[in-house]
């Protein structure tokens, strides 16, 4: 898996929330530098969690789809004297 990168907007309004989140619920000011410090922590060393249970959603998804299709073409499947 490659490293999980956000883009420079996307950095900005993520450490924005981690700020707004101390603040509301923690009553804690946090500074921009301690804010992105957590954002590289939480991508490294638990984003991969997360990461994972999207591909496994996304493998979850894909494997019904796939079963839907096999199944309208089973449908499909004319009658004849060859059985399999």
């Amino acid at each position: 898996m490659s490293k999980i990168e956000f883009t420079k907007q996307e950095q900005a309004l993520i450490v924005n929330k981690i700020q707004r989140y101390f603040k509301q619920e923690l009553e804690q000011d946090i500074g921009g530098f301690d804010a992105q410090f957590l954002l590289d922590f939480f991508a490294e060393e638990i984003g991969p969690y997360f990461y994972n249970r999207g591909l496994y959603d996304a493998q979850a998804v894909l494997d019904q789809r796939m079963e839907n299709i096999s199944e309208a073409i089973f449908e499909l499947e004319q009658v004849t004297e060859f059985k399999r």
